[in-house]
């Protein structure tokens, strides 16, 4: 007898497969259960259906997760501004919720916090981080890590430091760096 499950079962098929079983293990065991249905025409077709519909949604949240990805990775070098010690030995950890708080800055778009793996930060310096949208799309975004009250120098932010060196164009004894607030 054929069914079509409604739940993965083991050691017999996946949520949707069409399996070949005997009777008294469906009456029994899986229709008792919820795990199975007949497999007849009109079961077949709603299957088919639903398979295609699932299918149109996992497309759209692919491609809006490669987008994502897309804007991602496209971001700047961040900038994030923490306290630390006279070793560049931070007080505290950078953390997952941290990096996560700068990206949803500057996108504009949520993330959870579980997507981005980073390495362990707990010093001074400049770090890349990795969001896993998807299995198969992830983005790298690349953090640099200040001291709390720092001044970020012009090479490392060219847009900034071009502002502020139009600013500083008729005040040659100001200093033409920008400040970073988190």
């Amino acid at each position: 007898m054929k069914v079509i499950l409604q739940d993965n079962v083991q050691k017999l098929g996946k949520a949707g497969e069409v399996v070949e079983i005997k009777r008294g293990y469906y009456r029994n065991y899986l229709e008792p259960r919820g795990l199975a249905v007949l497999a007849t025409k009109g079961t077949l077709k709603k299957r088919e259906e639903d398979m295609a519909a699932y299918q149109r949604k996992a497309d759209k949240a692919h491609q809006e997760a490669v987008e994502l990805g897309a804007r991602v990775s496209a971001l700047p070098t961040l900038t994030l501004q923490v306290k630390a010690g006279e070793t560049g030995k931070l007080y505290g950890k950078v953390t997952n919720k941290d990096i996560t708080s700068l990206i949803e800055k500057h996108l504009g778009h949520e993330i959870d916090k579980r997507l981005v793996k980073s390495p362990d930060i707990n010093a001074l310096g400049s770090y890349k981080a990795t969001v896993k949208l998807t299995p198969e799309v992830q983005a790298e975004v690349k953090i640099d890590i200040i001291l709390e009250g720092s001044v970020v120098k012009e090479a490392a932010a060219p847009a900034a430091a071009a502002e502020a060196s139009e600013e500083a164009q008729g005040k040659p004894e100001e200093d033409a760096t920008l400040e970073i607030e988190d």
